[in-house]
C-alpha cells in the first residue's frame, strides 16, 4: 500500500503541473480519479485515504505525460461538450468549448419536429453532429470526414448517446454527398497555416495534424467548402463554418464570391470572431 493519502498525491501532482498547466489542481484530481477509478466527487470526498501502489503509479505516469503537454481528455478520455461526454483519442481533435457556437448556429435554423437534412463536414469525433441530433431528434443529420479512425471513433459515440441517430460517410469534404443537398451545413475545418506559431503548443502536437493545418495559408479548407456550398445546399439552406479568430474579414469574402447571402460572423463567449454563415438563394 502506498505510503500517500489522495490529498497528499493531489498537492504533489498540482505542483508539479503548475508551470505547465493553468488548471493544474484540477487536472490533478481528474487524473487520480482516473487511476483509482472513482469518479471526481468520490475522490475529492475521501482526501485522508491511502492509495495502493497500482494505482500510485497509474497516476505517476499519467501526471507525467500531462507535464508532457499531452491534453487531459486524452488521458481520461472523454470531454464534455454542449449536454454530452464525448469520447476522444489521438485519431480526432479534442473539441474546444468555442464550436458549440456551430451548435447554437445551427439548432436556431433548424425547426423542432421538421424533417432537416443537416451534414457536417470534417466531423471527426462526431461531437457537433451528435450534439445537433441530440437537440432536433426529427432531423436527419450526415458526418463525414476522411479519416476512417476518426469515423470509429464517431460512431461509438453516436451509439453511446440514447436515441441519436447520425449517419457517417468516410471521404473529403463533399465527395460523399455529391449530388445531396442539405438545409443546413456546418463545418469545423482545419484553418491554421502549415507555419502557425500556435503548432509550436505541445498539446496541439498531439492533435491530428491533418484536422489542424489547412495548408500555407490556412485558408484552402474553407475556400474549398464555400466554393462547393451552392452545389449543395437546398433552396434558403444555410452554411455555418467555424474559423479563426482573425480569418472573419478574409472568410466573409470567400462566402460572398461563392454566392452566399445574408452573410455574417459572430462571436464567441469570449468576444472573438468565430464563426461565418451564409445562406443561398430561397
Amino acid at each position: 500500500m502506498s505510503k500517500h493519502t489522495v490529498e497528499e498525491l493531489l498537492a504533489a501532482a498540482a505542483a508539479r503541473l503548475a508551470p505547465s498547466s493553468s488548471s493544474a489542481r484540477l487536472d490533478a484530481e481528474l487524473l487520480l480519479a482516473q487511476a483509482m477509478r472513482f469518479s471526481r466527487p468520490t475522490l475529492l470526498a475521501r482526501p485522508a485515504q491511502p492509495v495502493d501502489d497500482a494505482a500510485a503509479a497509474g497516476f505517476e505516469a499519467l501526471v507525467a505525460r500531462r507535464s508532457a503537454g499531452e491534453p487531459i481528455a486524452y488521458l481520461v478520455g472523454h470531454k464534455a461538450f454542449w449536454t454530452l461526454e464525448i469520447a476522444v483519442d489521438p485519431r480526432v481533435l479534442v473539441p474546444r468549448p468555442e464550436t458549440e457556437l456551430l451548435v447554437e448556429l445551427a439548432i436556431e435554423r433548424i425547426p423542432a419536429g421538421e424533417a432537416t437534412r443537416v451534414l457536417d463536414l470534417g466531423t471527426g469525433s462526431g461531437a457537433v453532429a451528435i450534439a445537433i441530433a441530440s437537440e432536433r431528434p426529427d432531423a436527419d443529420v450526415v458526418g463525414v470526414d476522411a479519416s476512417a479512425g476518426a469515423l470509429t471513433v464517431a460512431r461509438d459515440n453516436a451509439a453511446s448517446v440514447e436515441d441519436v441517430g447520425v449517419e457517417f460517410r468516410e471521404g473529403s469534404w463533399w465527395g460523399p454527398v455529391a449530388g445531396e443537398r442539405f438545409d443546413v451545413i456546418v463545418s469545423n475545418p482545419p484553418y491554421l497555416a502549415a507555419d502557425d506559431p500556435h503548432l509550436a503548443d505541445p498539446a496541439l502536437a498531439c492533435e491530428p495534424r491533418a484536422a489542424l493545418v489547412a495548408g500555407p495559408g490556412g485558408l484552402e479548407a474553407i475556400a474549398e467548402i464555400a466554393a462547393g456550398a451552392l452545389a449543395h445546399l437546398a433552396p434558403g439552406g444555410w452554411l455555418i463554418v467555424e474559423h479563426g479568430f482573425e480569418q472573419g474579414e478574409a472568410v466573409r469574402k470567400l462566402f460572398a464570391d461563392a454566392g452566399l447571402r445574408e452573410v455574417e460572423t459572430r462571436r464567441d463567449l469570449a468576444g472573438l470572431e468565430r464563426a461565418t454563415l451564409g445562406r443561398a438563394a430561397g
